[in-house]
């Protein structure tokens, strides 16, 4: 788990209304989002039988789709 020290920016009435970050953190949540996509992509690459593609293939296709 990402430990967070984050700061948080508010309105006149005291309401959060965003978030700072420092940058190491950051980027450790960014890495771990990119992680977490990739084993979705692959449990939805499994979920339908097909011939054998590489995983890095099945991803940048999977990738492709998502983009459009």
């Amino acid at each position: 788990m990402i430990a967070l020290h984050e700061d948080y920016v508010v309105d006149e009435q005291g309401n959060r209304k965003a978030v700072v970050v420092p940058m190491g953190e950051w980027r450790q949540i960014v890495e771990a989002l990119e992680e977490l996509d990739d084993v979705r992509a692959y449990d939805e690459v499994k979920r339908y039988p097909s011939d054998a593609v590489p995983f890095e293939q099945a991803v940048l296709e999977l990738r492709e789709e998502n983009a459009e």
